[in-house]
């Protein structure tokens, strides 16, 4: 069984649900370490101050908040939870929205909450109801001293807890490109469409595969094998001429895609 991160509670109305917070996801991102050339033994990094160079042990390090270029308030961490008087153990849901009000960009990681075996009753319940209205819950959870915003909602019989970015934290989309005046054509939004069309079909996420972290593993054991590696030519992009004939080459090709997927 994995271990939980965190323990808490969801608030729910008047009903309070002990639950455990668990890590949803993993990165399975290949990870390198920095080496030595010669020998290839690792680099280590060294915590020191930027007056003198000296290393510093954790011991005499404090957190401080920047408030001026190179000016600073220190703060110890009894004043640090003294700014979040919530307290770090409550999934506190404010209200519940549709999916689709919630800006996409907000999302931050994911988690699981499962409940504690007191409240397993209370948990079904709201993770059905959940479910049966297809709503999402709107939360203010602490954990680790910090505030966070999250959403609550039910997926596969659980509840996942993600966490967002505050909408202030949000920047704006502004590009000089999208300002220009440029004419775009009926039959070109038409062709647009249609490709998207071709290519629509019910997501399955065994179809997505990470071929650049399956690539280095393959890699890696050559290397370990002593087998030679020979990097293969990267093909030129393709130089788009006349984009309504791109589109409409892009509509057959996606439509005879379609075709022999069935």
């Amino acid at each position: 069984m994995p271990r939980a991160i965190w323990k808490g509670a969801i608030n729910f109305g008047l009903v309070t649900i002990p639950v455990g917070l668990y890590t949803a996801t993993d990165n399975k991102t290949p990870k390198f370490k920095q080496l030595r050339k010669t020998d290839h033994s690792p680099i280590k990094y060294k915590r020191v101050a930027e007056a003198d160079g000296a290393e510093v042990v954790w011991d005499d390090i404090v957190k401080g908040y920047e408030f001026e270029k190179d000016r600073y308030v220190v703060f110890t961490d009894e004043e640090l939870s003294a700014a979040n008087p919530e307290g770090n153990k409550l999934v506190d849901v404010i209200q519940f929205v549709d999916e689709s009000e919630i800006d996409p960009r907000m999302y931050k990681s994911s988690y699981f909450l499962a409940p504690e075996k007191t409240g397993i009753k209370a948990y079904r319940i709201l993770q059905e109801a959940l479910a049966a209205k297809g709503r999402v819950g709107i939360a203010k959870v602490s954990i680790r001293e910090k505030q966070q915003l999250a959403t609550l909602r039910a997926n596969d019989g659980v509840i996942i807890m993600e966490t967002m970015f505050w909408p202030d934290e949000l920047r704006s989309a502004e590009f000089e490109e999208l300002e220009s005046d440029i004419e775009i054509r009926p039959e070109e939004v038409e062709m647009a469409a249609m490709i998207i069309d071709n290519l629509t079909r019910p997501f399955d996420k065994d179809d997505y595969r990470d071929r650049t972290r399956e690539t280095i593993e393959e890699l890696a054991a050559k290397k370990i094998a002593g087998e030679e590696i020979v990097a293969p030519a990267s093909p030129e992009p393709t130089k788009v001429i006349d984009l309504l004939e791109a589109l409409k080459a892009s509509v057959e090709a996606t439509k005879e895609k379609r075709a022999k997927a069935g």
